[in-house]
């Protein structure tokens, strides 16, 4: 008999004397290693509804959707098609956003639909074209991390009136119909509608 066999007897022989080196989940507890990848949680208080978790995705598990008529962005997880790579916890701007459980790891289901959760983020809308500006929480995050730099943009100044209600939101809007006038400027907009209101009052 060659070495080689008596080596695979010898090993055969170990390992039916010697433990699993396997768990023997699910028919038992199983407490993962330090830094497992488990599912995705998402903290909708943390959360700005931003997209970016979205553009990185290796698999395109993250889908977002805007909804104009209802004013609403429709954030779409398919845990079904995660590969729990860990990019949407790594490139979030809040970096409280998304974090990847060690506790949540087994997603075998018989229902594929089971494994798809949707999350709703309030939309600012250009009051001119309705143009998607970003969602509500997203510009407060910015308004944050600005700090006073932020009341350099006519933006923040408009949004923080409606939160703080220094005065009638509605006393400071301007309903015009022929075109983008300066005043406008006073009316929550897009950059687009915004730089056409500068050009325009400069020539």
């Amino acid at each position: 008999m060659s070495y080689p066999k008596i080596r695979e007897i010898r090993e055969a022989i170990i390992s039916l004397f010697t433990p699993a080196y396997t768990t023997r989940f699910p028919k038992e507890p199983h407490t993962p290693y330090e830094k497992f990848r488990g599912k995705p949680i998402v903290d909708d208080d943390h959360c700005v509804g931003c997209e970016t978790c979205a553009n990185v995705c290796p698999p395109g598990a993250i889908q977002c959707a805007d909804k104009i008529d209802q004013e609403v962005r429709v954030i779409t997880r398919n845990y079904g098609m995660c590969i729990f790579c860990g990019q949407c916890e790594a490139h979030c701007i809040t970096k409280k956003g998304v974090a990847l459980s060690d506790t949540q790891f087994d997603l075998s289901v018989f229902d594929p639909e089971s494994l798809i959760e949707e999350q709703e983020k309030e939309l600012i809308l250009c009051m001119y074209c309705s143009a998607v500006i970003t969602t509500r929480d997203h510009f407060k995050f910015i308004h944050r991390v600005l700090g006073p730099k932020a009341f350099s943009s006519i933006l923040n100044i408009n949004l923080l009136n409606e939160r703080l209600r220094l005065a009638d939101p509605e006393s400071t809007r301007v309903n015009v119909v022929d075109h983008l006038k300066r005043k406008d400027m006073f009316n929550i907009i897009c950059p687009d509608c915004l730089q056409q209101t500068l050009v325009k009052d400069l020539l």
